[in-house]
């Protein structure tokens, strides 16, 4: 098996791999698939990615799908890393800038990467429901990864998520229920309810596969980069599951013999009316409180409690990164000065990143010619009631 065991991230439990699990059982944290990397090295190397399909399944060896069969893919990753010169020319230091954009990606987010892996061993280990809260775009992925894998999709989203998600669930036939409440609560209707109903719970981090998709994004970096990585990474942040990913994936990657042990400094990005890492980070604490009276605009970074939590907060730590927060009129603002500077139409989350880059300028965080990259997690269209 590519999968030797799953670890949970907190207490070090192992778990057998190959079977159905979601938390650990121990003490409720995330588990982590872990693999025979030195069995992976053998036919995954730098060599062998040059003549491999431009998706993130090129990196099989370190995905934990045994039958290739089972893989349900609409092509996801290998996402472009775009150099933004015109964007880059309107700050006030020099920088190697670059965007990575996800909204390339099938479902037009990043979500996407973690759904093909999830829902793919989802089949390979028979399930036939699955049920996830949402802020939107990992509710669009699932829907549609599930409708291509034969499963039945049950999905809980606040009720004002952005119109475009909802009508992209129900017309790729999932069963859809609006919530009054925030995505928070839409988790607890999954976890009281899942037994029940036969649901396989796919929420961020509540089962080991979605952050495997998810760090392929490190994976491309360092690859796109030619296993150079860059000295800052902007990262928008609500469950922080890409983070975490791609924090595993640098892990992964030195084990193998990439890259060295050098590591980007890791930002998280939040809006102010709900920055719970932010918060945490700068009062020094391990785990973040749940963030009181959640709001913004930007969907995907509503989430006032994030079960990743510790991890994010540790990467940030380990890589010397930080974390910080942009109001609602700052990362609206940032959506039409990316697009009108580059041409992309960002969602609100990946822009938020901009103002984030301009306050770490002025802190003297970042310096005279770094190369720093940029997460557009999801395409602008899906936003329209944004603007």
């Amino acid at each position: 098996m590519n999968a030797t065991h799953l670890e949970c991230a907190n207490c070090h439990k192992n778990y057998e791999a190959g079977k159905l699990h979601n938390l650990c059982l121990e003490c409720g944290k995330p588990l982590f698939v872990r693999y025979d990397l030195k069995k992976a090295a053998q036919t995954l190397t730098t060599d062998s990615l040059r003549n491999r399909q431009a998706d993130l399944w090129r990196y099989k060896e370190v995905l934990p799908v045994e039958n290739e069969e089972n893989i349900i893919s609409f092509g996801e990753g290998w996402t472009p890393l775009l150099p933004t010169e015109n964007l880059a020319k309107k700050l006030p230091i020099k920088l190697n800038l670059f965007i990575k954009d996800e909204s390339n990606n099938p479902t037009q987010s990043f979500k996407a990467r973690g759904m093909s892996a999830a829902v793919s061993m989802a089949k390979e280990l028979g399930v036939k429901k699955v049920a996830a809260p949402s802020a939107g775009n990992a509710a669009g992925a699932l829907s549609a990864y599930a409708a291509r894998a034969g499963m039945q999709a049950f999905l809980f989203m606040p009720r004002d998520t952005p119109k475009a998600n909802i009508i992209e669930c129900e017309q790729t036939g999932a069963q859809v229920t609006l919530v009054d409440g925030l995505i928070t609560d839409c988790g607890k209707i999954v976890a009281t309810r899942q037994d029940a109903e036969g649901w396989f719970d796919v929420s961020t981090l509540k089962e080991p596969y979605r952050v495997e998709g998810k760090k392929t994004m490190g994976y491309e970096l360092a690859e796109q980069f030619d296993w150079n990585l860059p000295d800052v990474i902007l990262y928008p942040t609500g469950g922080g599951t890409g983070l975490i990913g791609m924090w595993k994936a640098f892990d992964e990657m030195e084990k193998m013999g990439w890259i060295d042990s050098f590591r980007p400094r890791m930002v998280s990005v939040q809006s102010i009316g709900c920055a719970p890492i932010v918060k945490a980070f700068h009062e020094g604490e391990i785990f973040a409180d749940e963030f009181p009276n959640a709001a913004t605009v930007a969907s995907g970074l509503r989430v006032p409690k994030a079960i990743g939590d510790f991890l994010i907060l540790d990467a940030l730590h380990k890589s010397n990164g930080t974390a910080v927060a942009v109001s609602d009129e700052e990362l609206l603002n940032a959506v039409k000065e990316i697009g009108t500077s580059e041409g992309l139409f960002c969602a609100p989350e990946g822009a938020a990143c901009l103002p984030a880059l301009r306050k770490l300028i002025e802190q003297d965080f970042i310096k005279e010619n770094e190369r720093v990259v940029i997460f557009n997690t999801g395409a602008g269209v899906k936003y329209l009631e944004c603007f």
